[in-house]
């Protein structure tokens, strides 16, 4: 080879090079990619209104989006109706098929183990050559950032006050039945061994059951996008199943109830953290707590998210976010530091080995004495998470090209579970010390209003107490801002970069959404559709496992992980 050909062919790999870092969907190395005439947006209606332009699929974004405004109407038109139908709701859901969100959530744990051992845990995202975007110290810190949010702010002190006064309090029977809501039957008045259950029942509902979640919808997404060239949505991860008929009706109704659930799924995080918001805002400054301070938060952070989508703030919110997290580490370190700091550190550990130990009882699905403790908080969040799970599972894709499944699914499974387990640990054990020295308001307190009651018990309670309002309200922001463009990529059949004007429809409709939920019925009615969106798109998950398997089994595979 002549010297100007070997620098006209270096000159093409690094054009190539350059195209590859400018479109993830383009594979490096090998792959099996997957053969379809099907184009991305080729369904999709594209169309001006005035200034504004539109590019969205035809059935997908007309079915969902009118589903959501009829849902939003008559939720306010009858409001009075709603709360019970919604109570009705939830209880008989929760109560009826707790059995099988528990073991929906153990396959998934169970999946994503397995394919860590297994050589299809050798599969690179993004081909054989793929390098990864992003270093292990930024790639761990997103992951981490995933895992914190409103979630973390409105239960990080009231689920382990909640399950240890519980257990303490010990257990009561009617007719044969429990009817207490303690863990694994309450530690019968022993103070050390209901700080045990407590602990070991919170983690459970916060480590690896909901990253397994993610992590199996999150795998989905990154192989049949990064490797097999689909559209980046929903529906793509069925095309072992479903083959051309995915860009069917078939399809169609995967990514319809895909957005639903994502909506209802963010609709409850944004209105317990407007309710904690107005907690904190009623604890510093009297303020009334009620329905209208909600709506009113609901109202002015969803309009500041709608500011950010219209000027197209993606760098200034990742910095907002940045930020929050900053600030989020800063209040978990002053609670250590002035908290019981040797009691969190040992309880680290203790927790984890006490979750360990009690997870086969935690994960049973069947013959539970516990009945209320698993209807009224398992069952919720495993049906929570999974309605999340399009949310989180397409941020976390969206970063993780170049890993290897097996260094993926380890990652994904055990750096957030640990920063969520530490987390809780932290504002737990500050909580329960607090509580066993004689503070009992802190388990009497509303749920919402537990965390502001614990920072009282603390030097600096002003400072602090805001910092917790400033956390809920960012982490309100962000969660709208990102879930208002996940909903619109797959409303827009996998269009990354879809037209402002959808993501506005859908940042305010989140919005809606969560007012909507919170004059029907307030908690109740927020948990309510959080169970009945996560309910079908669990049925999708499940059916998803054995499209992830066998396009896993069509790659090839890299003889080595990464470094």
């Amino acid at each position: 080879m002549t010297k100007k050909e070997e620098e006209v062919l270096a000159g093409e790999k690094d054009l190539e090079r350059e195209r590859q870092a400018n479109d993830p969907m383009i594979p490096d190395g090998e792959v099996n990619p997957i053969n379809t005439d099907y184009q991305v947006g080729q369904d999709n209606v594209v169309m001006k209104i005035g200034p504004f332009g539109l590019d969205f699929h035809n059935r997908v974004f007309a079915i969902s989006g009118l589903a959501i405004v009829a849902f939003v109407l008559l939720t306010l038109m009858f409001q009075n109706s709603a709360e019970p139908m919604f109570t009705g709701m939830r209880n008989w859901l929760t109560g009826n098929l707790d059995w099988f969100f528990i073991i929906a959530a153990n396959i998934f744990v169970i999946l994503a183990i397995v394919l860590i051992f297994t050589p299809l845990g050798r599969v690179r995202l993004g081909g054989t050559e793929a390098t990864p975007d992003f270093s292990y110290l930024g790639w761990f810190s997103m992951l981490f950032a995933a895992g914190m949010g409103i979630g973390l702010m409105f239960y990080g002190v009231s689920e382990p006050m909640s399950h240890f006064s519980t257990a303490l309090g010990g257990t009561s029977m009617e007719d044969g039945v429990r009817t207490d809501w303690a863990p694994l039957g309450g530690a019968g008045g022993n103070e050390a061994e209901a700080m045990r259950l407590g602990m070991a029942a919170t983690i459970f509902h916060w480590a690896l059951h909901p990253w397994a979640i993610y992590a199996i919808l999150a795998l989905g997404l990154a192989l049949f996008s990064f490797n097999k060239g689909l559209p980046l949505t929903i529906r793509s991860i069925f095309y072992p199943i479903l083959g051309e008929r995915v860009w069917g009706w078939p399809g169609h109704i995967v990514d319809i109830i895909a957005i639903l659930a994502t909506l209802f799924g963010l609709a409850t995080s944004l209105g317990l953290g407007a309710s904690q918001a107005a907690a904190g805002l009623n604890f510093l400054f009297d303020l009334p707590k009620g329905e209208t301070t909600q709506v009113l938060l609901v109202i002015g952070i969803t309009a500041v998210a709608l500011m950010s989508v219209l000027a197209g703030l993606e760098a200034g919110v990742q910095r907002l976010s940045q930020a929050n997290m900053l600030l989020a580490a800063l209040l978990m370190l002053f609670v250590i530091i002035v908290g019981p700091t040797v009691a969190i550190f040992m309880g680290f550990f203790n927790n984890l080995g006490a979750y360990l130990v009690e997870l086969p009882a935690l994960s049973n699905p069947f013959g539970r004495e516990d009945k209320n403790f698993v209807t009224g908080w398992t069952a919720f969040y495993w049906a929570w998470w999974i309605a999340w799970s399009p949310f989180v599972g397409m941020f976390i894709a969206r970063v993780s090209r170049g890993r290897t499944v097996r260094e993926f699914l380890i990652s994904v499974l055990i750096i957030p579970s640990v920063a969520c387990v530490f987390w809780m640990t932290v504002f737990g054990t500050a909580a329960m010390d607090q509580f066993l020295a004689g503070a009992k308001e802190i388990a009497d307190a509303e749920l919402a209003l537990q965390l502001f009651v614990m920072l009282e018990g603390l030097p600096w309670t002003g400072i602090t107490s805001f910092i917790g309002i400033i956390l809920v309200m960012v982490f309100f922001i962000t969660s709208s801002d990102s879930g208002s463009l996940v909903i619109d990529t797959i409303s827009a059949g996998g269009k990354v970069e879809a037209p402002v004007p959808q993501r506005v429809f859908w940042c305010t409709f989140e919005g809606l959404v969560a007012i909507a939920l919170i004059l029907g019925g307030g908690l109740v009615a927020l948990q309510a559709m959080a169970v009945s969106a996560g309910l079908p798109f669990t049925i999708v998950l499940l059916a998803s496992c054995f499209a992830v398997v066998q396009g896993l089994r069509s790659e090839p595979r890299v003889g080595k992980t990464s470094k």
